[in-house]
C-alpha cells in the first residue's frame, strides 16, 4: 500500500510539529550537502526554526556566500540602472537635437533665409514676430535714450550747482581784502582832488594836479618853514666850510 499524499497545512500538534521539523530540517540539509557535493555548486542555506533558533549549512562558508550573493544582485541593480541611465540620456539628447534644429530653422527664417517651404500660414506668423521683435526693439531703444538724456541733466544740473558754488567763494575770497578799507571810511570823509594851476603861460611843473585822499593837508605857518630854510642854509654852509 503506498503512502498517502500529505496535506500541506499547518501542524496544529505542537510535538508533532517539532518532530517533523527535526526531520524535515535534516533531510533539507542533507539534500544541500549533496547538491553541493554532486554538483559542485556553492550552497548556502539559512533555517530560523519557530523559536528563532538558526541552522545553517554553505559549502564554502555562509559569510563568503552571502558576499557574493550581495555582490551579484548589486551588480545587476548597477547594470540595469545604468542601462536605464542610459537610455534617458539617449532620450534626453534626441529632444535637445530636434530643438537645437527647430531653432536653427526659425533663425533662419528670420533672417530672411529658406523661406521657400513655408506656407502662407507660417509666413504671417513670422510676419508678426519680426513686428513685434522690431517694435520691442525701438521702445528700448527709446528708452536707453531717454535715460541717457537724464542722465545729462542731472549732469548739466550737478556742474551748474558746482559753478555757482565756485562763483560764490570767488566773488566771497575777491571782495576780502578791500572790505576793512572800505569800512574804515565813514560818511562824512571826502575825496578831495585840488588842482593848482595858473594860465597857458606859466610853467608846467606848476599845474600838476594834486590828490590828497581821506584827510586834509596840515599847512605850516610861514615863520616855521622861514626857519626850517634859515636851518637848512647854516647847515650847508658849515659843511662847505
Amino acid at each position: 500500500m503506498g503512502r498517502g499524499r500529505v496535506e500541506l497545512k499547518r501542524i496544529e500538534n505542537k510535538i508533532n510539529r517539532q518532530v517533523t521539523f527535526s526531520k524535515r530540517r535534516n533531510g533539507l540539509l542533507k539534500k544541500a550537502y549533496e547538491l553541493s557535493v554532486l554538483c559542485d555548486a556553492e550552497v548556502a542555506l539559512i533555517i530560523f526554526s519557530s523559536r528563532g533558533k538558526l541552522y545553517e549549512f554553505g559549502s564554502t562558508g555562509i559569510g563568503k556566500t552571502l558576499e557574493r550573493y550581495q555582490r551579484c544582485c548589486f551588480n545587476s541593480q548597477d547594470a540595469n540602472a545604468n542601462m536605464c541611465e542610459t537610455q534617458s540620456w539617449y532620450q534626453e539628447m534626441s529632444k535637445l537635437k530636434a530643438k537645437f534644429e527647430t531653432l536653427q530653422r526659425t533663425q533662419r527664417n528670420l533672417l530672411g533665409e529658406d523661406l521657400g517651404p513655408l506656407s502662407v500660414k507660417e509666413l504671417q506668423q513670422l510676419e508678426r514676430q519680426l513686428e513685434s521683435a522690431l517694435t520691442q526693439a525701438r521702445q528700448r531703444k527709446t528708452q536707453i535714450m531717454m535715460d541717457q538724456v537724464e542722465e545729462l541733466r542731472r549732469k548739466e544740473r550737478q556742474l551748474g550747482e558746482i559753478n555757482k558754488q565756485l562763483k560764490t567763494k570767488l566773488e566771497t575770497e575777491g571782495a576780502g581784502p578791500f572790505r576793512p578799507i572800505q569800512g574804515s571810511w565813514g560818511p562824512s570823509d571826502t575825496v578831495d582832488v585840488a588842482f593848482s594851476g595858473q594860465t597857458s603861460h606859466s610853467n608846467p611843473m606848476d599845474c600838476e594836479p594834486t590828490l590828497q585822499i581821506g584827510y586834509h593837508p596840515f599847512v605850516q605857518p610861514e615863520a616855521a618853514i622861514q626857519r626850517n630854510n634859515g636851518g637848512e642854509n647854516n647847515f650847508m654852509l658849515g659843511w662847505v666850510l
